[in-house]
């Protein structure tokens, strides 16, 4: 793939919806990624920056709410349909969600509804079983062929433009989150200097530290909770229960009880397996904002030594990768 080719997937990339060729698919795209190893890099302004109370928490409120957007949103919503809603809550759900910079609610969707399939499979292109722990972890998603948004597996959301379009435009938003993000710090220096923060400080710190502590924590499910913690059921896969995970993740580390159930919008099954997407989730309900929220069968809380795992509500045909010959090609 050219360089100009290339640089231009950062402003629009539904221009890469066709397949990539098998000899290509694993090969690292080094120019696409440049704006994720900008962001790994730009935390290092810390050092120059300094810190302050405001800008710290300000990181940590926008990694929760993000992390909801990510595991309420773009998971339990556009993967699963674990819940329903309105078009315009689609949407302004899908504008959330395009803000943790993990590319747009097509993408995401059906990835992920490609991973269920193949779980910890040969075709699975974050499992740690096949492929090692740094590969699932983050090194999938520079491959040319982890790029592409899949259509075909996703025909219940493409119906939507205004979901395209964001899909396509997948850095808009991030970019103007980062904006944001300057000019509050600029607002806040202005009018209560005491604060002691400023633009550039609220930009690594509301921006790019969350961010990158956004996407690390969001990738230990795809590495980590295929490797560590507890199996309630026998799944076809290597999922696990995981307390800690739960934690950094609002609920998404109760991933073998996800995997056994996939479609319920609830991933901790008993109270002990805090689930604060869930509970979000379940107060926007008594406000009309969601609506059908799917508990888990009954048959979930009795003893099942040898479970299988259930597939996902939404049928998606059956994809075929190329086999992955090297462990990191390069372009």
């Amino acid at each position: 793939m050219g360089l100009f080719k290339s640089m231009a997937l950062w402003f629009d990339s539904g221009v890469t919806t066709e397949p990539v060729p098998k000899e290509e698919f694993w090969k690292i795209e080094w120019t696409r990624i440049l704006p994720m190893i900008f962001m790994h890099v730009a935390v290092i302004g810390v050092i120059w920056v300094g810190w302050s109370p405001i800008a710290v928490s300000v990181a940590v409120g926008m990694y929760f709410i993000r992390m909801f957007a990510i595991t309420g949103i773009y998971h339990r919503y556009f993967s699963h349909r674990a819940f329903k809603t309105s078009r315009f809550m689609q949407f302004v759900f899908a504008l959330l969600g395009a803000s943790a910079v993990q590319r747009g609610p097509l993408w995401w969707a059906a990835h992920h509804r490609h991973h269920h399939r193949h779980s910890d499979d040969p075709e699975d292109v974050h499992s740690p079983h096949q492929h090692g722990f740094w590969w699932s972890h983050i090194g999938w998603i520079t491959t040319r062929g982890a790029f592409p948004t899949d259509y075909k597996v996703i025909p219940d959301l493409v119906k939507y433009k205004e979901l395209r379009f964001l899909d396509r435009a997948d850095l808009l938003i991030p970019v103007l989150l980062a904006v944001g993000m300057f000019l509050f710090g600029v607002i806040l220096n202005a009018i209560w200097p005491t604060l002691g923060t400023g633009g550039f400080q609220m930009l690594v710190w509301g921006f790019f530290i969350s961010t990158v502590c956004l996407l690390h924590g969001t990738c230990t499910i795809n590495s980590l909770a295929h490797l560590i913690g507890r199996r309630r059921y026998q799944t076809t896969d290597k999922s696990r229960n995981s307390f800690l995970l739960a934690l950094i993740t609002l609920g998404e580390g109760w991933h073998n009880n996800h995997h056994m159930y996939p479609g319920v919008t609830r991933q901790g099954f008993y109270w002990w397996e805090i689930d604060i997407t869930y509970y979000i989730l379940r107060t926007m309900s008594i406000f009309g904002l969601v609506w059908d929220l799917r508990p888990p069968p009954k048959i979930a809380f009795e003893p099942q030594p040898a479970g299988i795992a259930t597939p996902t509500p939404i049928e998606t045909p059956k994809i075929e990768l190329p086999s992955r010959a090297q462990p990191n090609p390069v372009a």
